[in-house]
């Protein structure tokens, strides 16, 4: 899949590079590995410390995808990965085209 700006609200994340670069739980900011499972209201990380769950609605996450990288809002994939296409939608009409 090719990520950009919008479609990365509506994309798999699994398997992605993230990082946490706001949290309300202070312990997770910072907290960079890769994206090895996603429930509805978490992503877990496998990072060099172990896997760590971070919940979406109270953090912001920055993904990678080769060269390019994504700043993205929990509130905007806070959603079942089977649920995203149709509940994000309004996420990806707002976000900014590339």
């Amino acid at each position: 899949m090719q990520y950009n700006n919008r479609s990365i609200v509506l994309a798999e994340l699994i398997g992605l590079r993230a990082r946490v670069i706001d949290c309300l739980d202070r312990k997770q900011r910072g907290l960079e590995g890769l994206v090895i499972d996603e429930t509805k209201n978490s992503i877990v990380l496998q990072c060099d410390e172990g896997t760590k769950r971070v919940i979406k609605a109270i953090s912001t996450f920055r993904f990678y995808s080769g060269r390019r990288s994504f700043v993205v809002r929990g509130e905007e994939i806070n959603f079942r990965s089977y649920e995203r296409l149709e509940k994000g939608m309004k996420f990806y009409k707002k976000r900014a085209s590339e």
